[in-house]
């Protein structure tokens, strides 16, 4: 049984830094890509960030670019999402994921954006952490 387990969530003021972290198992953590989605009340599930396989290509939504660090350690079977310069509007219950694929290319629209699609039902999902910015 696959397991996604999220840690880090939390509540800080607006400038402030947290980092999620995400345990695997029950798949080949080392084979696949992961990534962070998160929803705020109200809109629907967005990506934020994605890792290949290997850690070697990365993906990051516009709002959180030069902000947001995403990394992986294979022989821990973790990665991790370092948030900095948070802002109120990153308020929302982040979601870890496992996607069925190696790199992130694949699972990028032509509009820059992750994308699951189809594959969405073919995505493993952690339980969810909130984080809260207070401004």
């Amino acid at each position: 049984q696959v397991q996604l387990v999220e840690s880090g969530g939390g509540s800080v003021q607006a400038g402030g830094s947290l980092r999620l972290s995400c345990t695997v198992s029950g798949l080949r953590f080392d084979d696949v890509a992961m990534g962070w989605f998160r929803q705020a009340p109200g809109k629907e599930r967005e990506g934020v960030s994605c890792i290949g396989w290997n850690g070697r290509n990365t993906y990051y939504a516009d709002s959180v670019k030069g902000r947001f660090t995403i990394s992986r350690d294979n022989s821990k079977i973790t990665h991790y999402l370092q948030m900095s310069t948070l802002k109120p509007e990153d308020t929302a219950l982040y979601y870890c994921a496992a996607f069925p694929v190696r790199e992130c290319a694949t699972i990028t629209n032509r509009a820059g954006i992750l994308d699951l699609q189809d594959l969405y039902d073919y995505t493993n999902w952690g339980q969810g952490t909130q984080v809260t910015v207070s401004s």
